[in-house]
């Protein structure tokens, strides 16, 4: 390990340590998993120093990378295991998918910024992330071909969850998404018996779905 990695090393320690286990993170792959990924490489130089930062961090395409505790707390949230395939919609800097990579099976995640896609796609590899496929389209409509899904996750928000994401769900899935316009809450929807149970976790704020669920 170089001087840089460690010292890298010793920023990812001391986030996980005081943005998110301080406030009540206590899954143990989780933490291994956001102690593991370089987040850093996630984000364009000219914000690398705000990298570890308790802070979203803009990612250009008028996109950010969400906060170190709010990924944690997603993942954490939908109780990941690892034969789980999941489904992820808005892959942004690909670091929550790194993330996700850390504890699945298999991810799959669509981004709808072909520029986005692409640079996530070619630093998902170059890490070393074989377990994850990326594709460019629009995330209202999921994977059909791919479905279905032990666990689904949106990184924006939609005005209320898409229709054909509840479809790719599996039975015992788990799906969490910030949902609302102006104000949202993180809600977290359970398919059990076929039926879906939504609980509302926290307020939170993110970037607005876009693509066809804009139009209705």
């Amino acid at each position: 390990m170089t001087h840089t990695q460690e010292a890298e090393a010793i920023l990812r320690e001391k986030m996980v340590r005081e943005q998110i286990e301080a406030r009540g993170v206590t899954n143990r792959r989780v933490l291994t998993a956001m102690r593991k990924v370089p987040r850093h490489l996630f984000i364009p130089e000219s914000h690398r120093d705000l990298a570890y930062e308790d802070s979203p961090v803009p990612i250009g395409s008028g996109q950010t990378i969400s906060q170190p505790y709010i990924v944690a707390y997603m993942t954490e949230a939908l109780r990941i295991k690892p034969t789980d395939r999941v489904l992820e919609i808005g892959t942004g800097s690909g670091y929550q998918a790194a993330v996700l990579a850390e504890l699945a099976s298999e991810v799959y995640t669509v981004e709808i910024q072909p520029e986005l896609a692409r640079r996530a796609a070619s630093l998902l590899r170059t890490l070393g992330y074989t377990n994850v496929r990326v594709k460019i389209g629009d995330g209202y409509l999921g994977w059909p071909e791919e479905a279905p899904f032990d666990a689904i996750i949106l990184t924006a928000a939609p005005p209320e969850v898409p229709e054909p994401l509840l479809g790719q769900l599996a039975e015992g899935g788990r799906l969490i998404a910030p949902v609302g316009i102006d104000f949202q809450q993180l809600a977290l929807i359970r398919k059990k018996g076929g039926k879906l149970a939504r609980e509302n976790l926290l307020p939170v704020r993110f970037v607005p779905m876009t693509g066809q669920v804009q139009r209705g």
